[in-house]
C-alpha cells in the first residue's frame, strides 16, 4: 500500500501485489485455512485500491480522457461486481461448499479488470494527461488507501463528493475491526 510514481505506476503496483495474494490462495489446496486469511488479504487490497480509483482515477478519466464518462461507468461496474462477491466472500469459511465458486469468480472478474485497464484505461489516461497530473493522482491515490475502508461496502457511494466524504469514517470502523479480529493475520 503506496508504492510511489504516477498513478498508473501505483495502481499496476496494486494489481501486481493482489496477482501475487490469487497465486497463494491458488496454490493451497480446497478448504485449506490459510485460504480464508488470504482471500481476506485480497478483499482489503481491492477495496482499499477500489475506493480510491474510484474517488481519483475515475474522475481524471472522465476529464481528461476523450469518451472517459462510458469508459469510468464500465469500470465501476466492474467494481460492484468484484464488490458483491467480495461481500458473499466474507461470510464465507474455506471449507464452505461456496467458498471456492465465489474465490474463482472474484479472480476472474479481478483479473479481467486488471487487463482491461492495464491495456486500455491506462494508455489512454497517460496520453491524455499531462505528466505533472499524473503524479499528482499518484499521491492523492496513495492517501486515499491511508484511510479506506478495508471492506466490502456494496451500497457506499462511489463517485465524489459523497465516496470522499464517507471513505474515511467506513475506513476507520473496518481497520478497528480488523485489529480486532486478526482479520488477514496468520493465526
Amino acid at each position: 500500500m503506496g508504492h510511489g510514481g504516477n498513478v498508473i505506476d501505483e495502481l499496476m503496483t496494486d494489481h501486481r501485489e493482489v496477482e501475487e495474494i490469487f497465486g497463494k490462495i491458488e496454490a493451497l489446496p480446497s478448504g485449506g485455512k490459510n485460504r480464508k486469511m488470504y482471500a481476506d488479504q485480497a478483499t482489503m487490497e481491492l477495496v482499499r485500491h477500489s475506493v480510491a480509483e474510484e474517488a481519483y482515477l475515475y474522475p481524471a478519466v472522465r476529464k481528461h480522457v476523450a469518451g472517459g464518462g462510458a469508459l469510468a461507468d464500465k469500470e465501476l461496474e466492474d467494481h460492484a461486481k468484484a464488490e458483491r462477491i467480495m461481500k458473499d466472500l466474507e461470510s464465507c469459511e474455506p471449507d464452505d461448499a461456496r467458498f471456492d465458486a465465489l474465490m474463482a469468480s472474484l479472480m476472474s472478474e479481478i483479473r479481467m479488470h486488471v487487463e482491461d485497464e492495464e491495456q486500455n484505461l491506462f494508455p489512454r489516461l497517460r496520453a491524455a494527461c499531462p505528466p505533472d497530473a499524473l503524479d499528482d493522482l499518484g499521491d492523492k491515490v496513495r492517501q486515499a488507501k491511508k484511510t479506506a475502508p478495508t471492506r466490502p461496502h456494496p451500497a457506499a457511494p462511489d463517485k465524489p463528493p459523497a465516496n470522499k466524504m464517507l471513505a474515511p469514517g467506513a475506513g476507520l470502523v473496518d481497520r478497528l475491526r480488523d485489529a480486532l479480529t486478526g482479520r488477514g493475520k496468520p493465526d
